[in-house]
């Protein structure tokens, strides 16, 4: 492999895509706007909907679990979902093995439960106060927010964009030039990668001096997430690529790709409740373990340690899809 030959392609991919100013506002903009919108929309207080965790077996349908306008969602892990108490996730906790209630000291919801609890047959349970910062969903759903726009700038980046050099026959020239496969794709990845954490790092600069995030973890962590997660996208839009010669083919195959991520990737909206299914089916996406990722170390402030399992599928899936790609990679 050619160091010079390496680097001629990479700067001038960069250049490629420095020069794209509606590819560049775009791929800025965008997850911008996307956050300030949130943030606006959710910017008011809490809505009239009370959760109520239910831990030691089904909630029993009578008293307290039978007041209406209370959700009372079944929790198997008890520490998790005290933790969801202190930041105002869930309103309060219930065990019915010990016979214990959680709430948040500072949330006015876990005062009014309390007071429900009390008035319906449950002065037997025992009291447990937390307290803690609250996480708005603005701050949850950042995380996904950056994994998306990474998702679609590593996708329609690579992988179209090696589409459009075999349509135009631009590959059937580089072919007849020393460059090697190896080094063409090398930097195909390496540019893009490049081009996404810039792009991340300034969107997140910029919409936390706007908007104001919590950031638990530490910031070189948060940075790994993306790097494996980047580099895991840019191969999984290699495999695509790798034969493809139709643009209509191709934007077929990474909208088929790129839209059900968006959608069970927990970008949105959390899995919890959803079908079992969906969440095994989630388990296969890359996005679902960047967000995941991203997410633990953002709000629950857990190092690498904790999140081990999921750059292990990321690096996992990285061989398997550079492996494939390599392997049916075609210059025409």
């Amino acid at each position: 492999m050619s160091l010079q030959r390496f680097l001629a392609v990479l700067l001038n991919r960069n250049r490629e895509f420095m020069r794209d100013r509606s590819s560049l506002a775009w791929n800025l903009l965008f997850p911008i706007m996307v956050v300030l919108g949130f943030a606006f929309a959710f910017s008011g207080g809490p809505l009239d909907l009370y959760k109520v965790g239910v831990h030691g077996g089904p909630a029993p349908k009578e008293g307290f679990f039978t007041t209406d306008y209370i959700d009372f969602i079944p929790v198997s892990d008890l520490e998790s979902a005290t933790v969801k108490v202190a930041r105002h996730q869930l309103d309060m906790v219930v065990d019915l093995d010990s016979g214990r209630y959680w709430i948040n000291d500072s949330a006015p919801s876990g005062y009014i439960l309390e007071r429900v609890l009390a008035g319906s047959g449950g002065k037997n349970f025992t009291r447990e106060a937390v307290s803690g910062q609250m996480i708005r969903y603005v701050d949850w759903v950042l995380p996904g927010v950056l994994g998306m726009n990474m998702m679609f700038s590593a996708l329609f980046g690579v992988g179209y964009v090696i589409v459009r050099y075999r349509k135009n026959g631009m590959l059937k020239r580089l072919r007849a030039t020393p460059l090697t496969a190896l080094e063409f794709l090398a930097a195909q990845v390496v540019s893009r990668m490049m081009l996404i954490l810039a792009v991340g790092i300034i969107i997140y600069l910029g919409t936390d001096w706007l908007v104001g995030f919590a950031m638990n973890g530490s910031y070189l962590t948060l940075l790994l997430v993306f790097l494996l997660g980047a580099v895991c996208l840019i191969s999984l839009s290699l495999l695509l690529a790798g034969r493809t010669a139709s643009e209509e083919l191709a934007g077929g195959l990474l909208n088929m790709c790129s839209w059900p991520m968006m959608f069970l990737s927990g970008v949105w909206f959390s899995l919890e409740g959803t079908h079992p299914l969906v969440q095994k089916l989630a388990q296969l996406l890359p996005l679902t373990h960047v967000t995941t990722a991203a997410r633990r170390v953002m709000i629950d402030g857990v190092g690498i340690m904790e999140i081990w399992p999921h750059l292990l599928v990321l690096v996992a899936m990285t061989a398997i899809f550079l492996g494939i790609g390599a392997r049916l990679f075609r210059w025409e």
